[in-house]
């Protein structure tokens, strides 16, 4: 039931991410539509903490199952708050995180795009809704946002872009540590399939070696058993030898 809800839950996040990002790309959108884009992201909200309720409820061990995932707690209970909307979308990094790892296992290339995409169109998102106005803002295009979300994320930093509001740089924050978490994870990944293939290769050279000397024996037990028989057969001739009268 809940791998049904984590696919249910993955359109839900793109419809988020598209009612969280439309005003904010169209700042001269009707007054009407900006109400129903902040519907559907409370509706989402809602059903985001509907989930985590219920993964708690169906848990063998609720308690231990809720103090392990306090972040996640934290984030949508934080979320609720409307000065601290951006965090929202940590719940749908979250959500598509949690669904990509468990189908691309094993596919890291692909695991890492998404995730990647994600995080960066969405930090891109949160920093241009809380620059864009400030005084001093040098992040004031959806196309200077994306730039600073893709040099921030890969901890390059060219500093043409920065933002200039508490709200930015928290976000600046999230996303710094969020790449250098998704560095480890690239990093990691990479360690792993070197070790796997070294251990491989090293099985396959034990396994090689095993039936090269399995081959051996065999070959000596067979040239054994020749040299037995001619011995006997020798001994047979000298015993018939010895028995025949002159």
């Amino acid at each position: 039931m809940l791998d049904t809800a984590d696919w249910a839950l993955v359109p839900l996040a793109i419809v988020f991410l598209v009612a969280y990002g439309w005003p904010i790309l169209q700042p001269s959108l009707a007054p009407w539509a900006k109400h129903v884009c902040n519907l559907v992201q409370w509706g989402a909200w809602v059903i985001f903490a509907l989930d985590f309720v219920l993964r708690v409820a169906v848990a063998r061990y609720r308690w231990q199952y809720f103090t392990r995932h306090l972040l996640d707690f934290a984030i949508v209970a934080l979320s609720a708050v409307p000065v601290l909307r951006p965090v929202r979308l940590i719940i749908l990094c979250r959500v598509i995180n949690r669904k990509a790892a468990a189908t691309l296992r094993g596919q890291v290339a692909l695991y890492v795009v998404i995730s990647t995409t994600t995080l960066v169109v969405s930090a891109a998102l949160a920093v241009l809704s809380a620059e864009r106005g400030a005084k001093g803002a040098n992040i004031t295009s959806f196309g200077d946002a994306l730039w600073w979300a893709m040099v921030t994320i890969t901890t390059v930093g060219y500093g043409d872009q920065f933002p200039v509001t508490v709200e930015g740089r928290f976000i600046a924050v999230g996303l710094m540590i969020a790449g250098i978490a998704l560095i480890g994870v690239v990093t990691a990944s990479f360690a792993a399939w070197f070790i796997d293939r070294v251990r491989i290769e090293e099985t396959e050279a034990q396994a090689a070696t095993r039936r090269d000397l399995e081959a051996v024996m065999a070959r000596l037990d067979t040239v054994t058993e020749e040299l037995t028989a001619l011995r006997r057969a020798a001994e047979d001739r000298e015993s018939s030898t010895e028995l025949t009268p002159p």
